[in-house]
């Protein structure tokens, strides 16, 4: 798209104005000598299942910590901070740390890594079952990645139009796991007993690592499935996206049915045998999104009122950044994800699909390699003219959101993210080994207990009122309440309610 092509479709200030951006940040409890926290979500913290900005994800020692949707870019991460500071002043007394990166602390055995739990209610209860679910579907490893997610919405987009981003973002995904992509290395133990084409850092011992990788988590070792490489989901459009997704989510897959929803004892294992239990289970780098209502699925709040928002899900936790992302990022999110939107974005086929995960995994696991060539359009390019071409395209958008926003933070963005693109040196991924070859020995777990120790040392410094104390205070109590409300509303069995939920019909 040319610059005058751009400036045409370019939205106004005030809308510009009207971004709203959130931030979900995941990160495990971590002891000081780096192995996982296998206690319970601390109870001071609220309920897991209703607090508004405090919960769990795939496990009890895995926070999730969530942001409204904010106007603002500074405005989300002094939320986001100050969620940071009052959990970790919780968990200080304990001695436990919020692991800041995205590639796990140590673990131990799969089976005793604790599952998310959400009480008695019959959704808190679904929601431990579905972690189950996944336990045996893909082990229990895998599922303590952590990562940011980055909801974005513009006003006045229609669902055409975010499906259009989502497809544009899909093809340039590569860019942003080049420039932000943090995990290049692992401890062993993540990989222990399991088929991998890592390569020792040092003597192996303590690191394992790509020595071109960006994202590991976004590679073959991060959230992949060979159950979920059968679905072909298309994205041109609501009714093609939400048919392919309920497909795969009516489907039977003969391991999962194997398996069953209980077992001889009465447990559950999982809540449907389906390719996939419910939406959630679907991976991707980015999802359309909806707010739902109470025990509504979310595939039927998609089609009865269309796209709200988008969900980016490729963004590695930042180990040098205190609560795990920059401002710049945001930024360069926000121009990156107008270009995605505003760019002409033919429709997808199954072999654009292929291409894409063939882009992403090469990204991820060589992106720093110097003369790597991705596929576009069934040509070889190299992966820098490529993103250099998408990166210069969005020059209008930073211009346009600086003008708005009366400031020129949007061209440093843009401008930091060019120097990285010719200079792979400076990318986070290759300061992540420069720091654990020459300053930690090789010790994967000693470097990122070090930097989680700093962003909680850092947090706990900052200023602390007894209006914060007491506002989260509140909510923990209200959460408490909440959760209590819903398992005492509770009339159908388990049984009853998992079968009404998972009724084909409520997808519809």
């Amino acid at each position: 798209m040319t610059t005058s092509q751009a400036a045409m479709n370019m939205p106004s200030a005030q809308r510009l104005l009207g971004i709203r951006r959130g931030i979900e940040k995941e990160g495990l409890r971590s002891l000081a000598n780096g192995s996982l926290a296998l206690t319970p979500h601390p109870a001071v913290l609220g309920s897991a299942l209703t607090h508004p900005h405090i919960t769990t994800d795939y496990s009890e020692s895995q926070l999730e910590l969530i942001t409204g949707a904010r106007l603002g870019v500074e405005e989300c991460l002094d939320e986001l901070m100050e969620v940071h500071q009052f959990v970790l002043r919780n968990l200080s007394e304990s001695g436990e740390l919020m692991w800041n990166s995205s590639m796990p602390c140590r673990l131990p055995i799969d089976e005793t890594i604790p599952l998310g739990r959400y009480g008695s209610s019959h959704s808190g209860r679904s929601k431990s079952v579905y972690r189950m679910g996944l336990g045996h579907r893909y082990g229990r490893r895998m599922q303590t990645i952590s990562g940011i997610h980055y909801n974005w919405s513009l006003p006045g987009v229609s669902s055409d139009e975010y499906f259009a981003l989502i497809r544009n973002f899909r093809r340039n995904a590569f860019v942003l796991l080049y420039l932000y992509g943090a995990s290049p290395a692992l401890c062993p133990c993540f990989v222990e007993g399991r088929e991998h084409r890592l390569q020792p850092l040092g003597d192996g011992k303590d690191a394992l690592y790509l020595p071109h990788a960006t994202s590991l988590r976004m590679g073959r070792l991060g959230y992949q499935s060979d159950a979920q490489s059968s679905i072909n989901v298309s994205y041109n459009g609501l009714d093609g996206y939400a048919d392919s997704l309920h497909e795969a989510l009516t489907r039977p897959y003969p391991a999962y049915e194997q398996l069953g929803v209980r077992n001889p004892g009465g447990d559950y294992n999982q809540l449907g045998t389906g390719l996939l239990q419910i939406e959630n289970e679907f991976y991707g780098t980015i999802r359309p999104k909806r707010t739902v209502k109470s025990g509504e699925r979310p595939l039927h709040a998609l089609r009865e009122r269309g796209v709200e928002y988008v969900e980016v899900r490729l963004m590695d936790i930042d180990p040098f950044e205190t609560v795990g992302i920059a401002p710049a990022t945001m930024r360069m999110l926000d121009v990156f994800l107008l270009h995605c939107l505003h760019s002409d974005s033919p429709p997808d086929t199954p072999q654009e699909i292929a291409d894409l995960k063939h882009n992403q995994h090469l990204t991820a696991e060589q992106g720093r390699e110097p003369g790597l060539k991705l596929v576009r359009n069934g040509q070889q390019v190299l992966l820098t003219d490529w993103a250099l071409d998408v990166l210069q395209q969005c020059q209008p958008y930073a211009q346009a959101l600086d003008t708005a926003h009366g400031c020129r933070d949007y061209t440093a963005a843009l401008q930091q993210a060019l120097d990285r693109v010719n200079g792979a040196q400076i990318t986070p991924s290759a300061h992540v080994l420069e720091q654990l070859t020459s300053a930690y020995d090789n010790r994967f777990i000693d470097f990122m207990t070090a930097q989680s120790a700093r962003a909680r040392d850092t947090l706990l410094a900052m200023p602390w009122t007894a209006e914060q104390q007491q506002r989260f205070e509140q909510m923990s109590d209200a959460s408490v309440a909440a959760q209590a409300a819903l398992e005492a509303a509770d009339t159908l069995t388990f049984e009853e309610w998992r079968q009404r939920y998972m009724d084909p019909a409520s997808l519809l």
